[in-house]
């Protein structure tokens, strides 16, 4: 080889390390996630051997349903579009809940890529047919073309078929599969054409479901419920409907009121599964909304219930609710909370669903409380370390309209975050690794790795309740200089809530935290006393009924190419 080709060889491979070597600081790795609940409630009310705590999944985990098989119990909630869809939980006891993974966590089952985040999926519901050995789960998905849709698995740990779409309208589809092998839908829809009586004003219909097709049978739907219990008293959106027999006849439960400060759970009854449906003269059977609003450890928004039968061969309810902070906001979004059923006359009745509900439960007869030992889901207050050192990301996390594998790699060094060429406000999907919050009084603390180049650089956190509402807390470049900068943005309009210069090597750490309605965010740099931001700023642009939509609030570990978050000064 000649010396000039040796030479140019030299170059190109001294300019490819070089460049890589910068490319790949400006791509962030995070290294270390602290993520710490530390609520009131959990502290003032100590759990004793027979006791656990209800909400059962703390935070955003809304508009749940459950399914049985033998001694196996499954539960999915709502997820909107944030990706994978459809987390699904696995107990033996109604107590300890496994994730095993999502329902919907391939492009071809959800499509949500250019949906905000409270389209998307809604009240999934799922159930085990005896008579084909499957598990169905039904849901309506508000993106992507599918409207309704159901899957099916023989199963759920194995993962889901593709979805197969509905030929029916309306919204929060349920199946029943009956003990001679037929199959039903129910579901919310808008009342017939031309008879529509007031805002609010939803039926509930039903449908042969034919199991070899998979496809409801043309031209058998009928209205089950119009309105709700009582029509004269115009109650609104009538939704979420379950059937159940027991004893013989039908059982046909619902929320009514909607889902929010009037929502309730109401039963109605009939001989056959097609109706008529007669309403239970003690309605509702579930509400939180008769009492004080100032009232201690307050649970609110109570319904879109479920039943199921227990190891004990007693009945329980899963159903959404939610913790407001002192300002009444709802931060920690819809929960999942259970309850006892007592169901030993002829309609159920949820035990302390129409008192004032309390943060803690007994345990079911035989049962141990492991809630936050190895695999099994957290709940009170708790202390959760990511080091992102497992070959597997835990399922906790989460992406936003796209998988998570789009924009992030598993390293020796942490979990390597590849920025989008897209900001947080934007309806595409984010480079962005959300994980719920669970608690009103909580720290988020990480460690990230990273130099950004320009102002179109930032790398760190994003708290979020939606793309019009939410907080970016980060580091960015102006000229030749870096900066840490927080940036509040309130219906679309984004302003600095403050900046400051910085000198560092490439590693800090960022912490957001929360006292109920009061926010801070602070950094420290080369393990140095951690420094505020900004000051105590107001969590209430966190909160659903602020934002409004139907999600809680989200904290990511956040990286874009597409920064407007830009720094004050020179």
């Amino acid at each position: 080889m000649k010396r000039n080709q040796v030479v140019l060889i030299t170059a190109f491979l001294t300019l490819f390390i070089f460049t890589g070597c910068n490319a790949q600081k400006n791509i962030p790795v995070f290294s270390k996630v602290v993520y710490e609940g530390n609520d009131d409630v959990y502290n003032e009310n100590p759990l004793e051997d027979d006791e656990f705590y209800n909400p059962i999944l703390q935070g955003t985990y809304p508009d749940p349903a459950i399914a049985r098989k033998g001694n196996d119990y499954y539960l999915v909630a709502s997820s909107f579009a944030m990706f994978p869809g459809v987390p699904i939980f696995h107990s033996k006891d109604l107590v300890n809940w496994t994730q095993i993974g999502h329902v919907l966590d391939r492009k071809s089952q959800l499509k949500v890529h250019d949906t905000g985040i409270s389209a998307g999926v809604y009240a999934p519901d799922i159930r085990y047919n005896p008579h084909n050995e499957t598990f169905y789960m039904i849901t309506t998905q508000f993106a992507g073309g599918f409207g309704n849709m159901i899957v099916k698995t023989k199963d759920p740990m194995e993962g889901w078929s593709d979805p197969i779409k509905l030929d029916f309208e309306g919204i929060d589809p349920a199946i029943f599969f009956d003990d001679d092998g037929k199959a039903y839908v129910v579901h919310n829809d808008a009342p017939n054409k031309g008879e529509e009586l007031y805002q609010g004003h939803r039926v509930i219909k039903i449908w042969e479901y034919d199991l070899e097709k998979d496809q409801v049978v043309p031209r058998t739907d009928k209205i089950i419920v119009n309105g709700g219990v009582d029509l004269s008293k115009k109650p609104i959106w009538i939704e979420a409907p379950h059937i159940y027999k027991k004893d013989g006849l039908y059982y046909l439960m619902a929320a009514e009121g909607g889902t929010g400060g009037w929502h309730s759970e109401v039963i109605f009854v009939s001989e056959k599964p097609m109706g008529p449906y007669e309403p239970a003269p003690s309605n509702p059977i579930l509400t939180q909304r008769y009492f004080p609003r100032e009232r201690e450890n307050k649970v609110d928004w109570v319904g879109h219930a479920d039943l199921v039968v227990g190891p004990d061969e007693k009945y329980y309810g899963v159903f959404l609710g939610i913790r407001p902070n002192e300002k009444d906001r709802v931060n920690t979004g819809r929960e999942t909370f259970i309850l006892p059923v007592d169901w030993s006359g002829k309609f159920p009745v949820f035990e302390n669903g129409l008192v004032p509900m309390e943060p803690k439960l007994e345990m079911p007869e035989g049962v141990e409380n492991k809630t936050g030992e190895g695999r099994y889901f957290p709940n009170g207050n708790f202390t959760y370390t990511e080091d992102f050192d497992s070959e597997k990301l835990d399922y906790r996390w989460i992406g936003l309209r796209g998988p998570r594998e789009d924009f992030m790699e598993i390293t020796k060094n942490g979990v390597k975050i590849t920025p989008f060429d897209v900001n947080i406000k934007e309806v595409k999907p984010t480079s962005t690794l959300f994980h719920r919050q669970q608690h009103k009084d909580f720290s988020f603390t990480t460690t990230m790795h990273y130099k950004p180049k320009s102002e179109g650089d930032l790398a760190g956190i994003t708290a979020l309740q939606n793309e019009r509402f939410n907080y970016v807390f980060g580091i960015t470049k102006k000229e030749r200089k870096h900066y840490v900068v927080l940036e509040r943005t309130e219906k679309g309009s984004s302003e600095i809530v403050a900046s400051k210069e910085i000198e560092f090597n490439d590693e800090l750490q960022l912490r957001v935290e929360a006292d109920g309605d009061k926010y801070k965010f602070s950094y420290a740099l080369n393990e140095g006393d951690f420094q505020n931001l900004g000051g105590t700023i107001s969590g209430d642009i966190l909160s659903t009924n602020v934002a409004g939509g139907f999600t809680g609030a989200l904290i990511g570990l956040y990286a874009t190419s597409a920064n407007d978050a830009i720094p004050e000064g020179k």
